[in-house]
């Protein structure tokens, strides 16, 4: 049957509040931004509204349980196979890894930290956008093999133009730091600031255009696996990160001729590229569960202590992507956001510490509680397997002469986040040879001098 014919308008307008999205995690959505463009009773009609393509795309394997399943049903003006082979990339981006072994990466139990990349430094001669901009610093395991993580960050001044990216290796999660990212998607568009993520799961084509100019940021990939919420377990049915407060794109769709349009697609590590001529942002209508998503991390609902002792950090888990092994993460994303210390004889910053678990952390902006100096946003540290860590002396000799009669406080004007992972990551070249790496970190921790009175052991250090 013939579509009535009507008026069709495009607007390029990124969504600027919470009214513009869907909302929830996990569910199965559908969004269609010309009425009745969406296929009712079926997935792949003979003909389907307005001569659209039905094209599904995969998340998961066709035979995963059912609660774990995910894929969408996109109703494109073309499909995404109507472009020309893929080539590889010239000249090779050098500085992503996604297989680390000992030929592209290098391991070392010290404690690493890593200052902020300039961005409002770089000239206009020479524009970098997002994916020129991305390197890696740490992972570990193989996109090939499809179980590990890869640990990048980015700097960019220059807007995606007539291209697209596509990570066929894994899920992406990006926090901005510094800009906002618009970031136009086959579901639809998101706009994404600092102090807010976004995941682009596996396969999606995306393009990030910077609003506001020079951006800097960090991102995760995970392999073989999708993030979730983390179960709550005593906490009960509420509390951190809601499922109402995640944000999914409607439908939103480019029509037209674009002669030379270029697709770059992560495969493997390295970097293809296919011409077509029009826009992969052509889908009219989508319809299932696998999805780009946005949170505004201000809308964590954190949890502490309220008597005595530090929570371990776990506490407050924003996402996870899970290992076969029952509560053994892949990557965690952690935060530490703004919240009340009201805890009685008690040292209050985190505790000293050597993790079975690797710890990478940024600073999305203000001070990280537990590093007095030289932890700076857009900065970066990462405390690998059993490597010790904790606050520096400034820290630890501030919170003792506060004594025991110091009353709640209030941490305020603070983001930092952890990427938490149980394989033991390599450090890529490009970041152990960083000019940004500060090599001084360790003695943050060379002023800590010993406390012991003595009282209670005798003079070879038995008990009595």
């Amino acid at each position: 049957m013939e579509q009535e014919q009507q008026q069709i308008t495009i607007t390029n307008d990124f969504p600027s509040d919470d009214h513009d999205y869907l909302s929830g995690f996990g569910n199965t959505f559908e969004s269609e931004s010309i009425p009745g463009s969406l296929p009712r009773r079926q997935n792949s009609p003979l003909l389907c509204p307005y001569g659209l393509y039905a094209e599904q795309i995969s998340g998961t394997s066709f035979t995963s349980p059912h609660k774990l399943n995910q894929r969408s049903w996109l109703y494109r003006i073309k499909p995404s196979v109507t472009h020309e082979p893929f080539q590889a990339r010239f000249p090779r981006h050098d500085k992503l890894v996604s297989e680390f072994d000992k030929s592209n990466s290098y391991t070392t139990p010290t404690q690493l930290r890593w200052k902020p990349k300039p961005v409002d430094t770089v000239e206009e001669s020479a524009p970098i956008d997002f994916v020129e901009g991305l390197y890696t610093v740490c992972g570990a395991g193989s996109s090939f093999l499809r179980h590990g993580f890869a640990i990048h960050m980015y700097t960019a001044n220059k807007s995606m133009d007539d291209r697209a990216f596509c990570n066929a290796d894994g899920d992406f999660l990006i926090v901005p730091q510094k800009g906002r990212l618009w970031i136009a998607t086959e579901c639809g568009k998101l706009q994404v600031s600092p102090g807010e993520i976004v995941v682009i799961p596996q396969g999606f084509r995306f393009a990030v255009d910077l609003p506001d100019g020079p951006s800097r940021g960090y991102v995760s990939e995970i392999f073989g696996t999708h993030f979730q919420l983390p179960d709550l377990g005593p906490i009960g049915a509420n509390g951190l990160a809601a499922p109402r407060d995640f944000l999914v794109p409607k439908a939103w769709f480019e029509d037209g001729s674009r002669p030379g349009y270029t697709v770059v697609q992560k495969y493997g590590g390295e970097l293809f590229v296919a011409k077509q001529d029009f826009s992969p942002f052509n889908v009219v209508a989508w319809h299932g569960n696998y999805v780009p998503y946005k949170y505004d991390l201000n809308k964590f609902c954190p949890y502490n202590t309220v008597l005595f002792d530090h929570s371990d950090p776990s506490i407050n888990t924003v996402l996870t992507a899970p290992t076969d092994k029952p509560g053994v993460a892949l990557l965690d994303f952690v935060i530490f956001p703004p919240r009340w210390l009201v805890a009685e004889h008690t040292f209050r910053p985190p505790y000293y510490h050597r993790n079975c678990m690797s710890e990478f952390m940024g600073l999305i902006y203000g001070g990280y509680e537990a590093k007095a100096d030289g932890f700076l946003p857009g900065g970066a540290s990462l405390h690998s397997c059993m490597t010790p860590h904790g606050p520096d002396t400034k820290t630890y000799e501030a919170t003792i002469e506060s004594g025991h009669d110091a009353g709640p406080s209030k941490i305020t004007n603070t983001l930092a986040f952890m990427f938490e992972s149980c394989l033991i990551p390599r450090i890529s070249l490009c970041a152990l040879k960083s000019p940004l790496m500060d090599n001084d970190y360790y003695q943050c921790w060379t002023g800590l001098k010993s406390h012991f009175s003595g009282e209670g052991a005798d003079s070879k250090g038995n008990g009595v």
